[in-house]
């Protein structure tokens, strides 16, 4: 059976990626597609307990290195337990958020060098990178606003990052279009738009529409 396709989306809190994520999984489950959605950090055992710990805006003084090797931490489990399985068995893949992430967040966002973290990146996810990553790009004082009212109405508290300020979203949002400008395979996609519009691009990217 050959591979399946390997889908991440990415962008800032408040971009949109779990709507858009749940739309094209009612689309796939439409047109019986096989298809299995993880998150990072998350989608097995020992990655929901270390996104407890991330995301928890109880979590205080982590430094930004032990915030990157939690995060790899996670994707090495996801992919050994989710994503290789999953594509093995010719599905597609939807992950919401990978190692762009981490290259946004913690390289241009914390200052980490990126060549310390693409060794990690190719320590950790060689051969599984996406064959497309779909960019969501908001104006960060639009998504954050969007996530901060979003986060009030969740159950569990997943706010740290949502509590960075306005200056770290603007280098986060900068590092996400520079990797976009520099690797093909990451599709840019104005996010600020009606849903279903954004919705009707990513299938069109896909072939779909």
């Amino acid at each position: 059976m050959p591979r399946g396709k390997f889908i991440s989306f990415e962008g800032i809190e408040g971009c949109g990626k779990s709507t858009q994520i749940a739309l094209l999984s009612e689309y796939l489950n439409k047109h019986s597609i096989p298809h299995t959605i993880t998150r990072e950090p998350g989608g097995t055992a020992v990655g929901e307990g270390i996104r407890k710990i991330l995301l928890n805006s109880e979590t205080i003084h982590v430094t930004a290195a032990s915030e990157l090797l939690l995060f790899y931490a996670s994707r090495s489990q996801n992919i050994a337990e989710k994503i290789k399985p999953a594509l093995d068995r010719g599905e597609m893949v939807i992950c919401d958020r990978y190692y762009h992430a981490s290259m946004a967040y913690q390289g241009y966002g914390r200052g980490i060098p990126l060549d310390f973290i693409k060794k990690l990146t190719s320590l950790v996810c060689d051969p599984f990178r996406p064959d497309v990553t779909f960019l969501l790009d908001i104006e960060p004082e639009v998504g954050l606003a969007r996530a901060r009212a979003r986060n009030h109405a969740r159950t569990e508290n997943e706010g740290r990052f949502e509590a960075e300020d306005l200056e770290f979203y603007n280098n986060v949002r900068d590092g996400y279009l520079e990797l976009a400008s520099e690797d093909e395979r990451i599709q840019l996609i104005y996010a600020n738009r009606p849903i279903e519009a954004v919705h009707r691009h990513i299938l069109t990217l896909l072939g779909f529409d």
